[in-house]
């Protein structure tokens, strides 16, 4: 069934319905069989998107990218310092000025407030790469993903291991709520989610059938679970911090033997990227001594880090087309 989401900005995945993002989910598989084929319906004909970048970024702007390509419309990739956003012109008369030039606007930065501010007064869909307190784009991958493997997302087991509270984390929490699965934040306490936000997830559990557990203990939080599911220890703009979460989460570290306890043979391994993985000959980065993943996990059968990293293109062509297209 499809939905009218014309014009509609995405923000975080709390003003959507269940029905909205399983229609979203649906047609990114749609347009990832067309794009296979080579059949572009050109949904975005015409149309001129900006891409406001705070933060650097490998698959949210490169997904935002050929996306817009794909559907004929022309991407402007908009860093920091190539705009005076926050700077000698507030995010409000930005918002005036980009939303008179172009028929979208996708902002990836810090501050969630600035994306809604951008969403008020641009009058055209804002779509949200990633602020520091949601990242929906992703989690819609994440779910195709789920999909695409499982074959249904209702009642599938989903354990998020590491820091709890992070912009993923929050979305996957809110996503698994309202698509009805079983949700589990495996953390130290220091690292669990907002209460408010876990009160609210669980509010919207009472009506989707989805279930909400935050817990410290890792063979609570991953026996029998589908999926195993991590992401950085320090997010970006938190890289002092490195070493603080080491000696916090090097026990939730992701591993075989973390799997093992899952007890089920068909769990999968899930990463936002990009990601650290104890990739030892590797001279190109500098490792951290302890890493959140290790490569038995990440380069193993079960790992499905690629797959998910390309669904970010046909998630988030579905969300423009879906609120832009024609």
């Amino acid at each position: 069934m499809a939905y009218n989401l014309k014009g509609r900005s995405f923000l975080t995945l709390l003003d959507y319905t269940p029905r909205e993002i399983a229609f979203l989910i649906n047609l990114a598989c749609q347009l990832k069989i067309e794009k296979s084929t080579g059949t572009f319906n050109k949904n975005l004909q015409g149309k001129n998107i900006a891409l406001l970048f705070e933060k650097a970024s490998t698959r949210t702007r490169c997904a935002f990218t050929v996306a817009a390509i794909d559907e004929g419309a022309h991407a402007e990739y908009l860093g920091k310092n190539d705009i005076q956003l926050g700077k000698k012109e507030s995010v409000k008369d930005t918002a005036r000025v980009l939303g008179r030039m172009f028929d979208g606007i996708q902002f990836r930065g810090f501050a969630h407030e600035t994306v809604e501010i951008l969403a008020q007064y641009a009058g055209v869909p804002v779509w949200n790469g990633l602020t520091d307190t949601y990242h929906p784009t992703q989690v819609l991958a994440d779910f195709m993903t789920i999909l695409e493997e499982f074959g249904y997302l209702e009642g599938i087991s989903l354990t998020y291991v590491g820091d709890g509270r992070n912009n993923v984390a929050n979305s996957l929490m809110i996503g698994s709520a309202k698509m009805g699965m079983d949700y589990r934040v495996v953390s130290p306490s220091s690292l669990f989610p907002d209460d408010k936000l876990v009160a609210l997830c669980r509010e919207i559990a009472d009506g989707t059938g989805a279930d909400i557990t935050v817990t410290d203990d890792i063979t609570k939080g991953v026996s029998g679970t589908d999926v195993i599911y991590t992401d950085v220890w320090a997010s970006m703009g938190e890289e002092s911090k490195i070493a603080e979460r080491i000696a916090l989460l090097k026990t939730y570290q992701v591993n075989k033997s973390m799997f093992e306890k899952t007890g089920n043979p068909d769990a999968i391994f899930l990463h936002c990227l990009p990601c650290f993985h104890n990739l030892e000959t590797d001279t190109s980065r500098s490792l951290p001594d302890i890493c959140e993943a290790t490569d038995d996990v990440f380069e193993s059968g079960f790992s499905r880090v690629f797959d998910e990293a390309e669904n970010r293109v046909h998630t988030i062509k579905a969300v423009m087309v879906a609120t832009l297209g024609k």
